[in-house]
């Protein structure tokens, strides 16, 4: 009978959290705030009916409830890794670090600075223990941003304020909680550490945590392709890696559980979405937004209900005791607001902050069912003096009361008060010009409507001829406004091109269209535009475009591996992923050029349109040179990338219409599953990537030097085997002026570029080079770098000798042009002088 009660407790409770939203909204009050009222009231209510023995039905609810089965181990064991693990899901990695110095100033500085203001203010007159005192500071120098966040939402704060306050959430629960780990072993074992000590232990678990939640993270990330066509595994897996990394961390490598979750969560979904389809991770992130709505309520509501526990035995002397910790908490967070964060902004850490940014963070610092979870922890510690539990029971819960129900309830007018939910000069701008011509469209499409449902025109006459008018007015006042810079249009528009390059990019690998290694680096350089594009505008994004066109460190790496160690299948499988790479960027870039036209003219204007076709021309133009030289190189191996790239545009074509079919009652499931499965087969044959071959046989390469076609097979045989192959990318230097020279290059195709002092001149297919300072014995006169992509064979100086005695035509031709070049460097050195 008990189970059944409890069961249904936990399922009225859902029904208080779910009306809880809208009465909330209607009171204007966090939703939060309103969830640990409610939870307050119902806990003071059944402890008064359980008190007066109350009978019947309701009095044996009011004692399931007064006597939940509820502890500190369920709230930091069970709901505490989902809501940190689902925060780190919402984070982006790349904008967190942006603001990477506050935000770590503010999740570990400012949990120090609590703990150490609250514990020493509190150590004259509480009558216990430094270490208790330093307790209680690091139990209540946790922030809960799910009322403050919420509140910031409602009113249209900042981006960057919400950001700041999620990240600085994010990690100083960790930060908190390693370091009331840290103090409740201390108090335990009444061990004696030094302040270097607890420094080092505490610096321990930390980074401890950092590295194996990275490392969990990134490995459950690369198990998501195994089930890239299962969506509910998926979501399964991503439900498992905050309890095992919380669970291994804590008991078996003593490692911060609580930082390795926020750590795994960061990494998952930094790398989980170029691993999945985009509409698996939105659905992923679709449950978990769920799996957080229902754990963060019931927390509200469940330490909610452990108050009238905790508030046991309050004396008077405990409000002055509470007033202490009150002004401690807002030193120490003022004295890392407004002294530390100028100084890294000083330091060009960090952007600036503003002052109006900074009250409300100052303000925002609400304690929540963290803080109640750690004091509930102490209270049921049998080992910790009953007065110690007391203290820290009646002043966190204290704390806790004092910061919803005032800085909860006063936070929402002081942003309106600072005028921080008002929209920027050119986001009014903006707005208006948006408003402006979707009023136009509204006007189109009603007289469109009406013409086609047969109702008199002129019903649609005036219609939104109001609205349009306002619209443009504000619109009009507002375009003209200094502060409404050009650069900030070019600026917005560029990160709307990186966003929409982003969409294009995740629809073809939702069509498979693109593989997933491809997709990965795509969507990575896709928000690297876009970051770059915000801090430094066009040149950042300019920059940032050049990037993806240049050679990775792990081609450079492969190629060295193939230089040194012969093997050319990395340097193969990576050059296909950029000659790949680039053929999808220039579909997309010929996508966003109509994006250009359509969406971005009609909103920022006919110049930056202008502008961005122009930045968009040069990518298409940068991009379309270097696939060119890939397919001179390789054009078979284009031919058969295009026919996968179109196979699977078809596929993905022909599903759509399958399901249209099916929509519309015309093909039943059976005969729709028997065409998917069809499909399917189809697609999984054009889904890998063709092999590339470098065409580095030394044989082959021998046969396309003229040099060497008047000799029989059997001597072409012979030279193959002192030649050396060798693949060259564009840019790479292969000969430096002034250094020594051990060997001499044959080209069989490509073209590279010699600079002899001022002067430059091209060598293409069958020539050679670097054949003088063999024969000369000197140093390099030239540097001769790759113009396009080289098939070189190389021979060595001992190589060389043996070649020329063997071959008096080869040794003719070689010392005739040795002889040419060695009259045109004198030429030039003379010239120069």
């Amino acid at each position: 009978m008990h189970l059944y009660f409890l069961i249904a407790n936990f399922a009225a409770l859902l029904v208080v959290v779910s009306l809880a939203q809208p009465l909330a909204a209607r009171a204007k009050l966090s939703a939060s705030v309103l969830l640990a009222i409610v939870g307050i009231l119902t806990g003071v209510a059944s402890q008064i009916l359980v008190d007066e023995r109350f009978g019947g039905g309701l009095g044996e609810i009011a004692s399931h409830l007064a006597d939940l089965p509820i502890d500190s181990h369920v709230f930091l064991s069970i709901f505490l890794p989902v809501l940190l693990f689902q925060t780190a899901l919402t984070m982006d990695l790349r904008q967190l670090a942006e603001d990477a110095a506050p935000i770590f100033s503010l999740a570990v500085l400012a949990v120090i600075a609590a703990t150490f203001t609250i514990g020493l203010l509190l150590w004259p007159f509480a009558g216990l223990p430094l270490v208790a005192c330093l307790m209680l500071g690091s139990i209540v120098a946790t922030t809960d941003p799910v009322a403050v966040v919420g509140i910031f939402r409602d009113v249209s704060a900042p981006s960057r304020l919400v950001r700041l306050v999620e990240g600085e959430s994010l990690l100083n629960d960790a930060a908190a909680i390693t370091l009331f780990t840290l103090l409740l072993g201390f108090m335990l074992t009444n061990a004696h550490a030094s302040l270097t000590q607890g420094f080092f232990i505490f610096l321990q678990a930390f980074l401890g945590g950092i590295v194996f939640g990275g490392c969990a993270g990134w490995l459950m990330s690369r198990l998501l392709p195994l089930v890239r066509d299962f969506r509910l595994a998926q979501v399964s897996l991503s439900v498992a890696l905050p309890y095992l990394v919380f669970t291994l961390g804590e008991e078996q490598l003593k490692v911060s559980g609580v930082v390795a979750v926020v750590v795994a969560g960061l990494v998952f979904a930094l790398q989980g979405p170029r691993r999945v389809r985009p509409d698996d991770w939105s659905y992923l992130r679709e449950v978990w937004e769920q799996i957080e709505f229902w754990a963060s309520s019931m927390v509200f509501v469940l330490a909610a209900l452990l108050i009238p526990r905790l508030l046991i035995q309050v004396e008077w002397s405990d409000i002055g005791l509470l007033g202490l910790v009150i002004i401690g908490a807002l030193l120490s967070r003022a004295a890392v607001l407004f002294g530390v964060l100028p100084l890294l902004s000083f330091a060009k850490l960090s952007e600036k902050i503003s002052t109006s940014f900074k009250l409300v963070i100052l303000w925002g610092g609400l304690r929540g069912a963290i803080t109640l979870a750690l004091a509930l922890a102490v209270t049921e510690n049998n080992v910790i003096p009953p007065e110690i539990q007391r203290f820290v029971a009646v002043l966190a819960t204290g704390f806790v009361l004092f910061t919803l129900l005032f800085y909860g309830t006063t936070l929402r007018p002081l942003v309106r008060l600072l005028k921080l939910d008002r929209l920027s000069p050119f986001d009014a701008a903006l707005q208006a010009q948006v408003l402006a011509n979707a009023q136009a469209d509204l006007t189109e499409r009603t007289a469109a409507l009406a013409l086609s449902y047969g109702i008199d025109p002129t019903a649609a006459d005036g219609l939104f001829a109001r609205d349009k008018i306002e619209a443009e007015k504000v619109w009009a006042e507002l375009a003209d406004n200094d502060e409404i810079a050009d650069r900030h249009r070019i600026i917005l528009g560029l990160i709307a091109l990186a966003r929409r390059e982003s969409q294009l990019v995740q629809d073809k690998f939702r069509s498979r269209a693109v593989s997933p290694e491809a997709a990965a680096v795509l969507l990575r350089h896709a928000a690297r535009l876009m970051d770059q594009a915000r801090a430094g505008g066009r040149y950042g994004y300019n920059r940032a475009a050049r990037d993806l066109l240049g050679f990775s460190w792990r081609i450079r790496l492969a190629q060295l591996v193939h230089r040194l160690c012969g093997i050319d299948r990395l340097l193969a499988s990576l050059l296909s992923q950029r000659f790949e790479r680039l053929m999808v960027i220039r579909i997309v870039l010929d996508e966003l050029s109509v994006f250009t036209e359509s969406r971005i003219r009609p909103v920022l204007g006919p110049r930056v349109a202008k502008l961005l076709a122009e930045i968009l021309d040069s990518r298409k133009d940068a991009t379309t040179s270097a696939l060119d030289a890939l397919k001179l190189q390789y054009p078979t191996y284009a031919v058969s990338l295009e026919r996968r790239i179109l196979s699977q545009s078809v596929v993905r074509t022909q599903a759509l219409e399958y399901e249209r079919l099916l929509d519309e009652g015309l093909i039943g499931p059976e005969l729709y599953s028997k065409l998917r499965q069809g499909l399917s087969e189809e697609q999984r044959r054009s889904e890998s990537l063709p092999s590339l071959d470098l065409g580095l046989n030394t044989r082959e390469l021998v046969g396309h030097v003229p040099l060497f076609a008047g000799l029989t097979d059997e001597q072409k045989n012979l030279i193959a085997d002192l030649l050396i192959p060798h693949f060259a990318m564009p840019g790479e230097v292969l000969i430096r002026e002034g250094e020594r020279g051990s060997t001499m290059y044959f080209i069989s195709s490509g073209a590279v570029r010699v600079a002899v002092g001022s002067k430059t001149f091209n060598l293409g297919r069958g020539e050679f080079f670097g054949e003088f300072a063999l024969l000369s014995h000197s140093r390099r006169q030239a540097t001769v770098t790759a113009l396009s992509y080289c098939q070189l064979l190389i021979l060595k100086a001992d190589d060389l000798a043996n070649l020329m005695q063997r071959f008096p035509d080869i040794k003719a031709e070689i010392d005739a042009v040795a002889a040419r070049r060695q009259a045109i460097n004198r030429e030039i050195a003379h010239t120069s002088f």
